[in-house]
Parts: structure tokens; C-alpha cells; sequence
């Protein structure tokens, strides 16, 4: 049966999300500004959330992605939109709940891949929201093409050596240990010649050059995107996670989770953007009546709803087959492709749109757009440019059609009108 009502014991704690998130959350965002306070143990936001945390925890809504056995609730995906969607008008929002990137992420890698000793060392306090990690792939020269890595580690001895320079390591700067992608064979194509390994943060050889930051910040070097370089920089055997070469699907634990975790928090700023547009415009009068009446507002609060909504389900519905299927299959990931191209575009048409109702105001300090703003470019290029997530949905759909062999294609109307008039055309005499 098709059903797009929420259970109603679920929604109660959802209207609870949404009241705490609002009173309780929102306002750290205009508190704590800087571009690390929502992950970094140090800030002076960890002190501020630590009791938001806890009321939180009490509440058996934290961490809620993870399973049972890492003290979570285990939630599927629909659920994580719905609680996602509200938790994203907030730049705190997931901190507060335990979900925040990428540390959920890399506490799944290590829960399915990690020592017993890793566990205890960086797991725990990972899940308790005590330390921070970092997840780090993408290099200088690079980009997102992974065949052009260069970052190599060399097994020697009972061990490691990793040389090489990694770019935009978020959150490396106080990180407790990086989940790091390195060639390990260079003679196999690079989704069978890569692997992942754990280095903890005060390893010799481990150098932060600078931090980069998105957007313009007053010190330039003061963001949380590290641009690392390693020199023969050596870890233990036993910090390889997974298999050695198969560190794309080690990878895969986190990558396609993040994906659709990202767009369903951009549901949360693309609901918080209109309810702005919409107490602008009946609020705000200009030549004798209110913005509300004009035809050019109407138009656009009706287009913004309507993408919303439609992004919105279909978000929803991706996140459903996940939990249908229990793993990311090629529908699965067509989809997750297909939403996280989407992100970014529906994000610069409705901000734009209620910036531009605000006027001046809009585009200034005193409202939040421009910072909406700014983070549209990121969701283009994290975990994957547009481009290459296009690619990989027009694949997919591509697979479930056939070429003709016919001069004419095989929706040509005289060829299927004969048949018609083949299978019908007695009807007429």
C-alpha cells in the first residue's frame, strides 16, 4: 500500500526536533561563526552544545543512523530524511545530534573495518562526540578523478610508508585521526590499487600546509579544508581498513550515505528560505499593495513550493529504497546520483529567489542568504562533481532501453500506424 503519512509515535518526536532545533540550536548559528565551531572538540561551541547533547541523548535521538550495537537507534532511511530535513536549518543542527559529516561516516568505516583496538581508541569518543575526524581523498592535481591519485603508500616491513599530498581534507586541522585514500598498487586500475588507512594526527611525517575555507573569510588560512602533505610518513599494518585495493568499497560505506544525508539537510535551508520569502512578501509593502499581491511574487512562491516539494519526494523516495534494498544497488545509486545533482541547482534557484525578494537587505550581513549562499558551489563538488554524477544517471537510464536496427526509429508513425491498421483497421469498414 502507498502511504505518505509518518507513523504518528514518529512524528511526535519530529514536532520535538523541530521546536528544539528552532529555540535551542538555531541560535548558536548566530553565536558561534567561525568555520570549525560545529566540529571542533576545542571551539567554544562544544561547550555551549554539550548540554544540548545531552537532552538530545536523553531523548534516544542521537546518533540515529547508526545501529543498536553503536548506540544508536538504527533508523532507516525515510526516518533520517524526515529528522534530517529539520536538523539542516541549522549549521549545528546535525553536531547536536551526533550525525554530523563527516565523522558519521568514518565511525561507520571503523565499526565495520576497524581493530578492536582502533574501536576503543577512536571510536567510542567518536560516537560520543568527544573527538574529530577526518576523511581525505581528493588531491591538488586531481580533483575528483581518482585515476589521476598519486599519493602512494608502500608496504615495508610490519608497516606503511605514505608519500604524497592530499587537498580540502576537511576538519584535518583537529582531527584526532584521517581516514586517508593512498595507492597501494599502482600497477591495477585505480578502483583495485587503492586502499584506506588510518593515520592518527601527531604521525611523523604528517605535515597540514595550510587551510583552505569556503568562501571569503577575514584571515584567509583560517578554514578547515586541509591541503596535507605526507613524507614518508609511516603507520602500522594493521591501520589498512578492509582488504588491501578494495579501498573504493571500504569507501562506499560512507560515500553514498553522505550523499543523500547532504540533500536531505538542503531540504531544511530550502524550507527555511522560503519561510523567509513568505513573511517578506506579506509584510513588505511597495507601490500601494503588499509584494504578496504581485503577479511576479505569486509566481515566484509557487515555483519555489513546487521544487520543494518535488526535491523533497524524491529524496524521500531514494532514501526509501535504500531501506527497501539494505545497500546500494545500481537503482539505489542512480538515484542518490541524481538527487546529489539536483542539490545544488534547486539550492541557487530558491535562495537566490528570496534574496532578491529582500532586496538589500537580502544580499547584506543581516540575513542569512548570503551564507546559504556561498555553501551552494560546495554541494556542487563534494563527494563528486555534478558533472560526474550526471554522467552516472544518464548511464543507468540508458541501460534500460534498447537501440533499433531500423533506418527509422521505432516510434515512427507510419510504421505504427500499419501495424495499428494491422491489428484494428477491420474495425473501420
Amino acid at each position: 500500500m502507498w502511504s505518505f503519512e509518518t507513523d504518528e509515535a514518529f512524528q511526535t518526536e519530529l514536532d520535538w526536533v523541530e521546536t528544539f532545533v528552532r529555540e535551542e540550536v538555531e541560535p548558536l548559528d548566530l553565536v558561534f561563526r567561525g568555520p570549525g565551531d560545529p566540529w571542533d572538540p576545542d571551539s567554544p561551541a562544544a561547550g555551549a552544545m554539550a548540554p544540548l547533547r545531552e537532552i538530545v541523548k536523553k531523548r534516544h535521538l542521537w546518533a540515529c543512523h547508526l545501529g543498536p550495537e553503536l548506540s544508536g537507534e538504527g533508523y532507516g532511511q525515510v526516518k533520517l530524511g524526515l529528522m534530517n530535513e529539520i536538523l539542516g536549518r541549522s549549521r549545528f543542527g546535525p553536531s547536536v545530534f551526533g550525525c554530523q559529516a563527516p565523522d558519521s561516516g568514518n565511525a561507520e568505516i571503523l565499526a565495520r573495518f576497524g581493530t578492536p583496538k582502533q574501536k576503543a581508541q577512536f571510536l567510542q569518543p567518536l560516537l560520543d562526540g568527544k573527538i574529530a575526524s577526518c576523511y581525505s581523498m581528493t588531491e591538488p592535481q586531481a580533483g575528483a578523478d581518482p585515476a589521476e591519485f598519486t599519493c602512494r603508500a608502500k608496504r615495508d616491513g610490519d608497516g606503511w610508508v605514505i608519500n604524497g599530498e592530499k587537498w580540502f581534507a576537511s576538519h584535518a586541522r583537529f582531527a584526532e585521526f584521517l581516514l586517508v585514500m593512498v595507492v597501494t598498487n599502482p600497477e591495477r586500475p585505480i578502483h583495485e590499487g587503492a586502499s584506506i588507512l588510518l593515520i592518527e594526527k601527531s604521525t611523523a611525517g604528517l605535515e597540514i600546509l595550510r587551510n583552505a575555507a569556503v568562501g571569503p573569510y577575514v584571515e584567509q588560512g583560517d578554514g578547515v579544508h586541509g591541503y596535507l602533505r605526507f613524507t614518508d610518513c609511516r603507520v602500522p599494518a594493521e591501520n589498512l581498513l578492509g582488504e588491501e585495493g578494495k579501498g573504493f568499497l571500504v569507501a562506499q560505506t560512507r560515500l553514498g550515505g553522505g550523499r543523500i544525508h547532504h540533500a536531505m539537510r538542503s531540504v531544511g535551508v530550502l524550507k527555511k528560505a522560503m519561510d523567509m520569502m513568505c513573511e517578506r512578501v506579506l509584510s513588505r509593502t511597495t507601490k500601494g499593495e503588499l509584494l504578496a499581491n504581485k503577479q511576479f511574487t505569486q509566481e515566484k512562491i509557487a515555483d519555489t513550493y513546487t521544487e520543494i516539494m518535488q526535491y523533497r519526494l524524491h529524496v524521500l523516495y531514494t532514501a526509501w529504497l535504500i531501506d527497501k534494498y539494505k545497500e546500494y544497488n545500481r537503482e539505489v545509486r542512480k538515484e542518490i546520483s541524481a538527487i546529489k545533482a539536483s542539490t545544488p541547482k534547486i539550492l541557487q534557484e530558491v535562495v537566490y529567489r528570496a534574496m532578491h525578494i529582500h532586496g538589500s537587505l537580502g544580499m547584506s550581513d543581516e540575513l542569512p542568504f548570503m551564507n546559504m549562499w556561498t555553501n551552494i558551489p560546495e554541494l556542487g563538488v563534494v563527494d563528486g562533481p555534478t558533472e560526474v554524477h550526471k554522467v552516472g544517471v544518464a548511464r543507468a537510464v540508458l541501460r534500460d532501453y534498447e537501440p533499433t536496427n531500423d533506418l527509422f526509429p521505432s516510434y515512427h508513425v507510419p510504421a505504427q500506424f500499419k501495424a495499428a491498421m494491422k491489428k484494428y483497421g477491420r474495425f473501420l469498414n
